[in-house]
């Protein structure tokens, strides 16, 4: 095969400069072809090309051969990445697939983009799990369903694909991690560079965090130097963006801490930096052994052992599946998970026997030589050609478009307003036009509302600046709970002293809300224990509760929590009470025309058929989900203006069983718990009438409306209070931004209609 018969490629990664494994392969892997098969440099105009993800929403410096940026957790990039591959003059699309470099659940935001390309695909898997979770599951057979190919890096790997996720064989490549071709070399001349001439060396390089087994390491070090003790241990790599996102560089510290009490300090050397692939190569060369610890047996790819194995080092390692394959035949040792003694009598044996050293070292390079790139990269390319030419012969080169679920140009989420109504205590009640109005001060409804807000912006988008507000707000809730149990307090004046103490049904119903959310998306174990324990303590609470809307929030609080926590058995009979009384007001009022919880249709309407259809969703219940849609049907189409657009009740009057409806004025508020439900009902009934509705209840917000108008300021990010019969009323309140925002966020999460849960 030619050069020109190699297809455009753009290959789908995180990409170099970012810190992490995946992205340092698909820099190497995109080189090594440019270099190898295509003869051609890496650049903007060259035959490969890269769509690069981003684990932040600022961009890296990236290479001009990157064409195109997803921002990780912003799902609307996905799609719109699909479009931009689509137009491009790529003519496959390799994706380099591993979990966590891809948002949504388990990395399900993939999906999206692979359901909107119109370009054959092959994707490298670089983690197969034998015991997955069900979203693991799902989001890898979604994947291997929308590739032509899938590349694996260990017969292993082909093994569990077949038996495990159900994939055929013959879609199935095994293609060999690639290495740099490096010469065979006599470490000790290596060693000066690193002031270590003369000493015995081990390596270990990578990511550091606790997966990795070092503590082992360190203990069979200390049995170790007993007879080498001029032996030096080189722990090569800075920490794992997640552990150093978590914990700091407490790891590091703690493995530092171990060496001291072990007494071999002067044996282990830390390295808290990521080399480059010419300075590994280096320190590869003047090491004697690498180790390689790690502590889980399912790992079917390893890039360092790779490299080790090729550059002929002798290799000591656990017995993970990666190396049973790369170390059989006597290319290196084995020695079990946490066998001290083991690690300690295989090292000593390696660094006292030269000639047993030299043996395992030329069986590895020998074997590492078909995993040199040169090698690796020309079989990749022939099955990218291979996949062009099936998808040629299938398609007449051009799929068909699928037509979107649902697809909408929305707005950017931006909190700017919110934050703006918010101050060290919680987020004000009212505004004078854009400006926070102190004299009303503050309320748990409202902070609820932001808690949502926060909680859900930071799920979506993992948006770290999320974090902080979100805080504050939780702060302030678990200030409006009574220490000892009791109802939330809801009204606080500027200097904070509560002015109520029994807030009503809805404060209480929209906390508890609040609180399941976050027991369900909270970003972190300390966030996520005291939303825990203040839900626990509010709980009782909803035994006391009898207005339909308390009840309502009150189930979608509950629905979350029994989400993070289905084992709790009063959480859930609980729920089923809440669903009773619900069931029981529209029995008592409901008729054929008028099937309603009571004798007038007030506010945040859409919070009794959302909470109807989740109650019987998560209980199990059909009558009850359907009992919610009749009830959002009837509900939708009592606000559907002659032109179609949304026309919400008004509460100058609202809409009474005998009587008028009133038509102002009309509150942000409604669009938003309309958009809840919709969600409910499309994620409960798979029917995409509610994607349309949902659609047409958020453009209330943008102009489509009674009055024509937009109810959103765009410089300040706000929305008006109401839309009255003259206008907006220019007010920028804490509940009109909050409902906004919230219904935002949702047409963000629904942009393709297709999310598991029905919350």
């Amino acid at each position: 095969m030619t050069s020109n018969d190699n297809p455009n490629l753009l290959m789908l990664s995180s990409y170099v400069p970012r810190r992490c494994g995946i992205a340092t392969f698909a820099h190497d892997l995109s080189s090594g072809l440019a270099e190898h098969v295509y003869q051609h440099p890496l650049g903007a105009n060259g035959p490969i090309r890269i769509a690069a993800v981003n684990d932040r929403d600022e961009t890296y410096d990236y290479g001009p051969e990157v064409m195109l940026r997803i921002r990780q957790h912003r799902r609307e990039d996905y799609r719109n990445a699909a479009d931009e591959i689509n137009t491009s003059r790529a003519e496959v699309l390799g994706l380099q697939h591993e979990f966590g470099i891809y948002g949504g659940p388990d990395g399900a935001y993939i999906l999206d983009l692979l359901d909107h390309v119109r370009k054959p695909v092959v994707a490298t898997l670089h983690t197969i799990l034998m015991e997955p979770s069900p979203g693991q599951i799902e989001v890898l057979k979604g994947v291997s369903e929308r590739c032509a190919s899938l590349m694996v890096m260990a017969e292993k790997a082909r093994t569990i694909l077949v038996d495990r996720y159900g994939v055929p064989t013959e879609r199935i490549r095994v293609i060999p991690h690639g290495v740099p071709d490096v010469e065979f070399c006599d470490p000790e001349p290596r060693k000066a560079r690193f002031g270590l001439a003369g000493r015995p060396v081990l390596l270990t390089f990578g990511l550091l965090g606790p997966g990795k087994g070092i503590e082992t390491m360190l203990d069979a070090l200390e049995k170790v130097v007993v007879d080498h003790p001029n032996v030096a241990y080189i722990v090569l790599g800075v920490t794992h963006p997640a552990v150093r996102r978590d914990s700091g560089e407490s790891y590091r510290l703690s493995l530092e801490r171990r060496a001291v009490q072990l007494g071999i300090q002067e044996n282990v050397i830390f390295h808290n930096r990521y080399a480059s692939l010419d300075d590994l190569c280096d320190y590869l060369l003047a090491c004697d052994v690498y180790v390689t610890p790690y502590r889980s047996r399912e790992q079917i790819t390893s890039g360092t052992l790779a490299y080790a194995l090729a550059s002929g080092r002798a290799i000591v390692s656990t017995p993970y599946w990666h190396a049973q394959e790369l170390l059989a035949g006597g290319r290196g040792r084995l020695v079990d998970f946490d066998d001290v003694d083991g690690w300690a009598k295989n090292i000593s044996e390696l660094l006292g026997d030269a000639k047993l050293r030299e043996s395992i070292r030329r069986s590895a390079y020998d074997f590492g030589r078909r995993m040199i790139w040169a090698n690796v990269t020309r079989t990749y390319a022939d099955t990218c050609a291979e996949a062009r030419a099936e998808f040629a012969e299938r398609t007449g080169g051009l799929a068909a478009t699928k037509k979107p679920v649902m697809r909408m140009s929305l707005p950017e989420v931006r909190l700017d307003h919110m934050l703006a109504m918010t101050d060290g205590t919680g987020m004000f009640q009212h505004a004078i036009y854009a400006t926070p109005n102190r004299i009303h001060g503050y309320c748990t409804d409202d902070n609820a509302r932001s808690l949502l807000v926060s909680a859900m912006t930071w799920s979506l988008f993992r948006d770290d600046a999320a974090v902080k507000p979100l805080t504050d707000y939780l702060s302030f809730l678990h200030f409006a709970l009574p220490a000892g149990g009791g109802r939330f307090r809801n009204f606080m004046s500027y200097d904070r002293r509560w002015l109520d103490e029994n807030g009503s049904d809805d404060c209480q119903g929209r906390a508890i809300w609040a609180l399941g959310y976050l027991v369900s998306h909270a970003p972190n174990e300390a966030l996520r224990d005291l939303a825990m324990h203040m839900f626990r303590t509010a709980r009782p609470i909803v035994d006391t509760m009898t207005w339909p809307r308390g009840l309502a929030l009150g189930i979608l609080g509950i629905h979350y929590y029994l989400r993070a926590v289905p084992e709790d058995d009063d959480a859930r009979s609980a729920l089923s009470r809440l669903a009773d009384g619900l069931e029981t007001s529209l029995s008592r009022h409901a008729t054929k025309d008028w099937p309603w919880i009571e004798d007038v249709v007030t506010y945040d309407n859409g919070r009794i058929p959302q909470a109807l259809i989740i109650a019987g969703f998560t209980l199990d219940r059909e009558p009850l989900v359907q009992r919610g849609i009749a009830t959002l049907t009837w509900l939708l189409d009592r606000q559907r203006a002659d032109e179609g657009h949304l026309s919400l009740i008004g509460n100058m009057g609202w809409d009474r069983r005998t009587g008028e409806r009133a038509r102002f004025d009309q509150q942000p508020l409604e669009p938003a718990a309309l958009i809840g439900a919709c969600k409910a009902a499309f994620r409960a009934s798979g029917d995409v009438h509610w994607l349309n509705e949902m659609r047409r209840c958020f453009e209330w917000y943008l102009g489509q409306n009674d009055a024509g108008v937009s109810m959103i300021d765009f410089k300040t990010r706000g929305c008006y209070d109401g839309l009255t019969e003259s206008g907006v009323n220019e007010n920028q309140g804490a509940e009109a931004v909050l409902s906004w925002l919230m219904s935002l966020l949702i047409m963000h999460e629904m942009q393709t209609g297709d999310a598991p849960d029905v919350g």
